[in-house]
């Protein structure tokens, strides 16, 4: 009975979804074309400032108070754009009333991309480490009896080389968790492995589409074409090789004693693999040839997955079947006289681990921006940064403010900007905001994520020692783009 009501739930659900897909006004999404106020002098404008810097510092202290950093966020986003919308609402001139809905719809629209193609990247990421991908290739390493020199050279060229396909944020996580089984006791190697792998993951990122959400942003907005990406790889490359030369002098050369672990990949494991990777495909062809949203590609590829999800269930189930008992109404496997309990293949599950905080997070970032961007601070910021330094100094600033505030709000308050740029600065700017937050431990989401599984040894201050040796590589790298790249900057706005 129980199944009976809840078929009849999801039913309802179902048709109620479907009537309001007719029943929703379809309004325009061009935002270009709404009347706007100048409000970045009236006290709603300096009330929504306030408001939104409070909620970062929020989100800054994050591991300090222990709230998530979504919260605040969302909470300033629907004060900040409440504020606007009155503003609005209040004007005599009924042109001005729809200003805040279309703004805020053209800003939905943008996040709705956002999150359903890193939906689909997380589940299958998800997946993948269900099935023990991760833990076989972690195993591997840990068992081959490498020097610690060598596991610094191997984590760091691992994650430099995987990040561009699982994201910078999966792979140090992973790499990370290699570095603490392999150094154990020995801190100092830990800590420096552990900025070695931060470092080479947000640089790897930065010469993809699929390695940081900045680089995404970029691709889905159409500025930069998938292939140009690779120009920065070079500068990439330099951004990590040297900060990690100067710091494998302080990696001693000892050989730990190899750890006897085991990890077998699940049934299909590789199958999952080469599903993922034709679904970077999908999104890839669906953006070059297709001209649609690369989000399709990846909703489509997701859409596979959960094809063959259903497939491993049936198999799972029809195991099972062969031997087993059922007890209290679950199924249990009898395993060599013990008794282990076992539940079929759920795609679901793994949909459901996703970084809700972080897709949330991102949600009160783009709709807090999008409103300082409709009262007005960004077309200011666009003219102190852009007209005022240069787009280099601007953008070179941008990786600075990367490191202290987080790359994600700052490259949408550059891309809601739209300053007018050639390919070799918007590649610039996206060099910088991908590899800035190295600087500092908190400056980008793989530092933080590494900063709580290694806690108490990758730390703040840890990571603050080496400050130096990265400035260095990230100057390098930006110098290397400006020379070897020199012919893209030619001063012509892309169209």
């Amino acid at each position: 009975m129980f199944t009976h009501l809840r078929s009849n739930h999801s039913v309802i659900t179902t048709l109620i979804f479907s009537l309001l897909l007719f029943a929703f006004p379809q309004s325009s999404f061009a935002s270009g074309d709404v009347p706007r106020l100048d409000l970045t002098t009236h006290w709603i404008g300096y009330a929504s400032l306030v408001i939104f810097i409070i909620a970062y510092v929020l989100v800054i202290a994050e591991e300090k108070i222990h709230m998530r950093k979504s919260k605040p966020v969302m909470v300033a986003a629907g004060i900040i754009w409440a504020l606007i919308a009155t503003i609005y609402a209040s004007q005599t001139d009924t042109a001005f009333h729809h200003t805040a809905e279309t703004m805020i719809r053209h800003n939905l629209l943008e996040y709705a991309e956002l999150l359903l193609f890193l939906l689909a990247a997380m589940t299958y990421i998800n997946t993948m480490g269900e099935r023990g991908v991760f833990d076989a290739l972690r195993t591997w390493l840990v068992n081959q009896g490498f020097t610690l020199r060598t596991i610094f050279w191997l984590t760091g060229l691992l994650a430099f080389f995987i990040s561009p396909i699982a994201d910078n944020l999966t792979t140090a996580l992973l790499m990370a968790t290699v570095a603490m089984a392999v150094g154990g006791s020995n801190h100092k190697f830990v800590a420096l492995a552990c900025v070695n792998i931060v470092v080479a993951a947000n640089a790897g990122g930065a010469f993809s589409p699929f390695g940081d959400i900045t680089t995404l942003m970029v691709w889905q907005k159409g500025i930069v074409q998938f292939q140009d990406f690779f120009i920065l790889f070079v500068p990439s490359v330099v951004n990590w090789l040297i900060p990690a030369f100067i710091m494998s002098f302080a990696v001693s050369n000892e050989q730990p004693k190899a750890l006897n672990e085991t990890a077998t990949m699940k049934e299909g494991a590789l199958v999952v693999v080469v599903l993922f990777l034709l679904t970077i495909t999908m999104a890839v062809s669906a953006h070059n040839f297709l001209h649609i949203p690369p989000v399709m590609g990846m909703m489509t590829g997701l859409g596979l997955l959960k094809l063959y999800g259903y497939m491993l269930k049936m198999r799972d189930k029809q195991n099972m079947e062969r031997h087993s008992l059922v007890i209290d109404g679950e199924t249990t496997l009898s395993v060599e006289g013990l008794q282990k309990r076992e539940t079929p293949f759920n795609i679901f599950q793994q949909l459901e681990r996703a970084e809700w905080d972080t897709l949330m997070f991102f949600y009160g970032i783009i709709l807090c921006v999008g409103g300082l961007g409709t009262i007005g601070y960004l077309s200011l910021g666009s003219q102190l940064m852009y007209g005022d330094l240069g787009s280099t100094n601007a953008n070179i600033l941008v990786g600075i403010l990367s490191a202290i505030i987080d790359n994600i709000p700052v490259m949408f308050a550059v891309l809601s900007m739209m300053p007018e740029m050639d390919l070799g600065q918007w590649l610039l700017v996206t060099l910088t905001a991908g590899v800035g937050g190295s600087l500092l431990s908190i400056g980008s989401a793989a530092g933080v994520a590494v900063m709580g599984q290694a806690s108490g040894i990758y730390t703040f201050f840890a990571h603050l020692k080496w400050i130096w040796a990265i400035a260095l590589g990230y100057a390098a790298s930006i110098a290397v783009h400006l020379w070897l790249n020199a012919e893209l900057f030619d001063n012509i706005p892309l169209s």
